[in-house]
């Protein structure tokens, strides 16, 4: 069965950090781009980073260039987030999900599969 688990969200001042975890089973990250989305409250979805495990090669949104950094440990079969200098606008449920080529999935939202999110919440 194919699964996309994320953890690491939570609750933290302005300006702290967190580090999210997607954790895939079923399916080998190294096939795949994941990418991470968020939607806040009354907002539509948007993405945030992505990764082709295989090349290493990223993608960041502007909002979230130079603080959030993405990671893949192919052996652990895992994507990471890191988020530091978190600002309330950063808050918002966060997304794994998978899709087989990097540009569709960063520019088209392209994906097989989707994680069911984790809550991020930052307070000023």
């Amino acid at each position: 069965e194919v699964q996309l688990q994320e953890s690491g969200g939570g609750l933290v001042q302005a300006g702290g950090s967190l580090r999210l975890s997607c954790a895939a089973s079923g399916f080998t990250i190294a096939d795949y781009a994941i990418g991470w989305f968020r939607q806040a409250p009354g907002k539509e979805r948007e993405r945030v980073s992505c990764i082709s495990s295989s090349n290493g090669s990223t993608f960041y949104a502007d909002s979230v260039k130079g603080r959030f950094t993405i990671s893949s440990d192919n052996a652990k079969n895992t994507v990471y987030l890191q988020m530091n200098s978190l600002k309330p606008e950063d808050t918002a449920v966060y997304y794994c999900a998978a899709g087989p080529l990097l540009l569709k999935v960063w520019v088209l939202g392209l994906v097989d599969y989707w994680g069911q999110g984790t809550q991020v919440t930052v307070s000023s």
